[in-house]
């Protein structure tokens, strides 16, 4: 985008599954309590990524404010409304990676997303958003995912199944293995969307973490007829299945730096 907002990235080898409210905000203060040091709106401006949502940012960005007696500074990005946010903050990673699918599949194959399936993994941000925006054009989402399995719907996800879906992320943050019975989908462990070769996709959307494409991924995809891939995670596709992916001409291939530029543009905005 242009932005002077930094470029690196970190994390940590804490594990939010399982732990409470508070353990996960007593993290957080910690967390930020050594960070905040190496961060500032002209230096370095961290954003949410994997395991890293609002309820998260305002947890970091309360201890920022406590220990530097400032508010209203641009040094974090996807902070609530209250904070000093930004409408559609949360929306933007994942509509924006859709509305680059939508005006390169219109340009480049003279097609539409009405009426096609469309495979989604992950089942953060970006995937959820990703998935409300493919299902208002009119596409059929044939797969959500977390580390544990696939929730896989083949005639498409529902409006019903994608409120249960948001609830269960958003709000009781449960396994996607926990929604089998309640939703029209069928839950399969231990895969990813990119393992299974019976579930036929059109265009896909990997948006949940890096490297979760693989040649073989690349190639089981190119076999089924899918038309092209749209990257809302971040180099979610290895070096081999790229090269997989570039030995058809015609196949639409959209890496993260443009495609999830969405997000990044926002944060522009917040700031």
């Amino acid at each position: 985008t242009g932005l002077p907002m930094g470029g690196g990235k970190g994390g940590s080898d804490f594990d939010p599954k399982g732990k409470s409210e508070a353990e996960v905000r007593r993290f957080c203060q910690s967390f930020m309590t050594q960070l905040c040091r190496y961060i500032d709106a002209s230096t370095d401006v961290p954003a949410g990524d994997i395991g890293v949502g609002g309820r998260e940012i305002g947890f970091m960005y309360g201890q920022y404010k406590l220990l530097s007696n400032k508010h209203g500074e641009g040094v974090l990005t996807g902070k609530s409304l209250a904070f000093g946010g930004i409408h559609l903050r949360p929306e933007a990673t994942g509509y924006g990676t859709v509305y680059m699918a939508k005006h390169a599949i219109e340009d480049k194959l003279k097609k539409s997303l009405d009426g096609t399936r469309c495979a989604i993994s992950g089942s953060g941000n970006v995937a959820q958003y990703a998935a409300e925006m493919l299902m208002l054009l009119g596409a059929k989402v044939v797969t959500i995912s977390d580390s544990n399995g696939v929730l896989v719907f083949e005639n498409g996800m529902t409006s019903d199944d994608f409120d249960k879906f948001l609830d269960a992320k958003q709000v009781g943050r449960i396994r996607l293995g926990a929604l089998e019975g309640s939703v029209s989908g069928k839950y399969i462990p231990d895969q990813s969307p990119w393992t299974l070769p019976d579930v036929q996709v059109d265009f896909a959307f990997p948006c949940a973490t890096q490297n979760e494409i693989d040649e073989a991924g690349a190639s089981l995809l190119m076999k089924k007829g899918c038309m092209g891939v749209f990257e809302g995670a971040n180099l979610p596709v290895t070096a081999e299945g790229q090269n997989v992916f570039r030995t058809d001409r015609t196949f639409l291939y959209i890496p993260g730096k443009a495609a999830n530029a969405g997000g990044v543009g926002v944060s522009g905005l917040e700031m």
